[in-house]
């Protein structure tokens, strides 16, 4: 059938609360052009993120009513324990509240100043993160995401030749782990090639560096090698799940994501000294080792949502769904990045407002008056993200500048995105009249999430 269905029925629904351009150019006005500061309920449409946006399944609202919330040694902890070493295959499983929680910990042990840790492209909370324990992130993206509209296969894959001349250059006893992010979220939310996995593993291990992969959108991977990689065509994403992990020493997960989880994450490793460190820092800053700040009924709701993300009428959904919207977009002749990902939609901003310089942060631009013109609420990923060194102050631009629209999981229907695109169709009518802006207030680290902003 051409047409694409949810493979779900809907039992529960939440009213929108509909506004008009005029009351959404107010709205934006008064917080100073940041999104991010936007209350919820005055959105239409909110792709600013997937991560713990997710519906959760009938399965999971029943598993979050046998939580046992016991301090120590709850059910509900083995049961995810189990969930996770099933599927990433790891010894030590720790439990956190989310995601950075997961970086933050990881980090804080493995890097000191003047480390450098290399990846295909660090997202926000990772960069900040590294930076933060005094080290250096650095992006090796394959040289074929360098064209947005290339519609090379797998753009999310890590440039080896970079990363083998950084390693000579630094040296391996600089680079306490290299990073894999699948999918890769900065680079456009483009999959990671198996091939590309086992080329990066066998660097870092002839070279003795640990080798981890930031897993959040780890079935979507998978599924994009079951579809687009020779020789996994009739493999399960399971099966490819657990290769992919095979070729790692450990990972770190926003359950947020791939989980369909509103909470939670974790990190695993085969490492027993680096697990002790972990959970050290576990007890002083998240919780005791069987729960990581999180409560029972949450670890519960991760365990199943582990199992459901990895069925591929859901996969096959959630992949062409996306690619609905990137294609839509490409037929109205709007610039966006190709093919499409597997969690969003990301908006070419550099092509779409060609006059607009990156100093000028046209992605920001480009977010504000969507959400004026359709009450869609997207987040910049560009020079406003990524251009500022947090250390020197130096600001440059960034490699691309980029809107990135996230689909929630299991949230929006066709309809709802048929009205995305035309939200942004009427805005690239109109991108002429558009301008750069210029940021009045902003943090030291993360400035995206609270900075200022004003037209220019």
């Amino acid at each position: 059938m051409k047409t694409i269905i949810e493979p779900f029925r809907i039992k529960t629904v939440e009213p929108i609360k509909m506004t008009t351009p005029e009351e959404r150019q107010g709205l934006i006005e008064r917080v100073g052009f940041n999104l991010f500061k936007l209350p919820a309920e005055d959105v239409i449409i909110d792709l600013l993120t997937d991560s713990g946006t997710s519906a959760m399944s009938a399965a999971q609202w029943g598993a979050l009513m046998q939580g046992d919330e016991s301090y120590a040694g709850a059910r509900s902890w083995y049961r995810f324990e189990r969930a996770v070493k099933e599927i990433f295959g790891f010894e030590h499983v720790i439990p956190t509240h989310q995601g950075r929680a997961a970086e933050r910990i990881l980090f804080s042990v493995l890097v000191r100043p003047g480390h450098v840790v290399p990846s295909n492209t660090h997202f926000d909370t990772t960069r900040a993160n590294i930076e933060f324990a005094g080290g250096r992130a650095v992006d090796l993206p394959a040289p074929e995401a360098a064209d947005p509209a290339s519609r090379a296969p797998f753009k999310g894959d890590m440039d080896v030749r970079a990363l083998e001349a950084l390693i000579a250059e630094v040296g391996p006893e600089r680079i306490p782990v290299i990073m894999l992010t699948v999918t890769n979220n900065s680079g456009g939310g483009q999959p990671v090639s198996m091939a590309n996995i086992k080329a990066v593993s066998r660097i870092a291990r002839t070279h003795g560096i640990p080798f981890y992969i930031d897993a959040c959108r780890f079935a979507e991977n998978a599924w994009f090698i079951k579809q687009r990689e020779p020789g996994y065509a009739d493999k399960t994403p399971r099966e490819i799940a657990r290769e992919m992990f095979s070729y790692a020493d450990g990972a770190t997960m926003s359950a947020k994501k791939d989980a369909f989880a509103n909470i939670g994450g974790f990190l695993v490793t085969n490492d027993g000294d680096l697990a002790a460190q972990e959970r050290d820092l576990l007890i002083l800053t998240e919780g005791f080792p069987t729960y990581g700040g999180l409560a029972g009924r949450d670890l519960e709701a991760i365990a199943v949502g582990l199992d459901e993300v990895l069925e591929e009428d859901y996969l096959n959904y959630r992949i062409v769904s996306t690619a609905y919207v990137a294609n839509k977009l490409d037929e109205a002749g709007v610039p966006v990045m190709l093919p499409a990902g597997g969690h969003a939609v990301y908006l070419d901003a550099r092509r779409f407002l060609p006059h607009v310089p990156p100093l000028a942060y046209p992605g920001q631009a480009l977010s504000v008056e969507l959400y004026v013109e359709g009450g869609v609420r997207g987040v910049e990923i560009g020079t406003v993200m990524f251009g500022k060194d947090p250390h020197t102050g130096e600001e440059k631009p960034a490699h691309w500048d980029l809107v990135r629209l996230a689909i929630p999981r299991r949230v929006y229907t066709q309809s709802h995105m048929d009205y995305v695109v035309e939200a942004v169709a009427q805005v690239y009518e109109r991108r002429e009249e558009i301008g750069g802006m210029r940021i009045v207030r902003e943090p030291r680290f993360l400035r995206h999430f609270s900075a200022e902003f004003a037209w220019a």
